[in-house]
């Protein structure tokens, strides 16, 4: 797949307020609130400080929010920005933006408001997927790239994977939750994995002077074929011994396609080594849960290590060179605070993949541990990108 990284294209010109220019902007600050909000009212309601109520039981709502909220708003704002830069063609901006933005959020609040009819929160919150794909079909399909059609398909799968969700849920069948959850933890992974593969060592290349990644296309095609043969295993018969020998051998083959791109300069720039990172969590993350499929560790610590490890500190990483690129930043330029941010995030997985590992009694601490470093963490992306994001692009371009 060809991932162009760069300048966008020309597009209508913004006054000072930027917030619905392009799509990365609206959804990478929902994405930031939405992590420091949510992880925020989890350890409340974990802890009973605030009474549970709403559409979802208390660890049904964490796991669906942290999906559905804050990672498929991270996607849609990549997407909405990057399809543009792939294909040449339109994306939403302004109004079609402000509508999609305002989906999104109406199903975070109505989930949480307890007395709403069912299956009118389902069905709003089911709506924000295919709107996005709606969104970008023209792009994803008719573009010369015919790969990108692949997010239509990745769009569909998320999609019943909120489905199966809802319809536990509602009670219409038992025993989805679990697989609708795990099915988008997969949707997830394809996505990062496409993305990565083109990103994180165009960007280790540009930044590392001399580096040069190496990029195997077997690797390339075996990452794709595994992993979608995983999520399959992993939908029709979960938490197996077959879908666990695949996810081994998913992060096997990730584990020498994040080899190929290692530089001993990433550690100079943390925009990289907060990608590398998180890359190599999704990795680890991949092993433990294949291990999990054999009985040989709990399942919930290798899902953790997926995402808070990573999908949270990629996604982290990738929304902050994203938006200094497109903002007419200096990519290397992420200030005092971040780096901090991306430290601490990464600690805040190690807590909570290891503390559980080794010392399950003490699990309490380490939710709160985690939960506290991933808060601060957001809260510096939050605080640093809050004004990049609502603002005009700095050399003048329009985007």
């Amino acid at each position: 797949m060809s991932l162009q990284i760069g300048e966008p294209p020309v597009m209508r010109r913004t006054g000072r307020f930027a917030l619905f220019a392009l799509g990365f902007r609206p959804f990478f600050l929902a994405a930031g609130i939405s992590a420091l909000v949510l992880l925020g009212l989890w350890l409340a309601l974990w802890q009973g400080v605030v009474p549970a109520g709403g559409y979802f039981t208390l660890v049904e709502w964490h796991a669906h929010e942290m999906l559905f909220g804050y990672a498929a708003a991270v996607i849609a704002g990549f997407l909405l920005t990057a399809v543009k830069n792939w294909t040449g063609m339109a994306v939403p901006v302004g109004r079609t933006l402000v509508m999609l933005s305002l989906v999104w959020l109406l199903a975070r609040l109505m989930v949480v408001t307890p007395g709403l009819p069912a299956p009118l929160v389902a069905l709003v919150d089911l709506a924000f997927i295919p709107l996005v794909g709606w969104s970008l079909w023209r792009p994803l399909w008719y573009g010369q790239n015919k790969v990108n059609r692949m997010f239509l398909l990745i769009f569909a799968g998320m999609t019943l994977a909120n489905l199966l969700v809802h319809l536990d849920v509602l009670g219409v069948s038992r025993g989805l939750w679990s697989r609708g959850v795990y099915l988008m933890v997969d949707m997830v992974l394809l996505v990062l994995l496409l993305v990565a593969g083109r990103v994180v060592p165009f960007f280790t290349e540009k930044a590392v002077p001399g580096a040069r990644s190496q990029v195997r296309p077997w690797v390339e095609k075996a990452t794709f074929v595994t992993m979608v043969a995983a999520a399959l295993v992993e939908l029709a018969w979960p938490h197996g011994p077959l879908g666990g020998a695949l996810l081994l051998l998913v992060a096997l083959v990730q584990a020498i396609r994040l080899a190929g791109w290692y530089n001993n300069g990433i550690w100079q720039v943390p925009i990289l080594w907060v990608l590398h990172t998180g890359y190599a969590w999704l990795v680890l993350g991949l092993a433990l849960r294949g291990l999990a499929g054999f009985d040989l560790l709990p399942y919930a610590v290798a899902l953790h290590a997926i995402t808070v490890g990573g999908i949270g500190v990629l996604t982290l990483g990738m929304m902050s060179r994203v938006a200094l690129g497109h903002t007419g930043r200096n990519i290397n330029d992420t200030g005092p605070l971040m780096p901090i941010a991306f430290a601490l995030l990464n600690l805040g997985a190690a807590v909570r993949v290891g503390g559980p590992l080794f010392m399950m009694e003490k699990f309490n601490l380490w939710i709160n541990i985690a939960g506290g470093l991933w808060i601060l963490a957001f809260l510096a992306f939050v605080l640093v990108y809050t004004p990049i994001l609502i603002r005009p692009r700095v050399d003048g371009r329009p985007g």
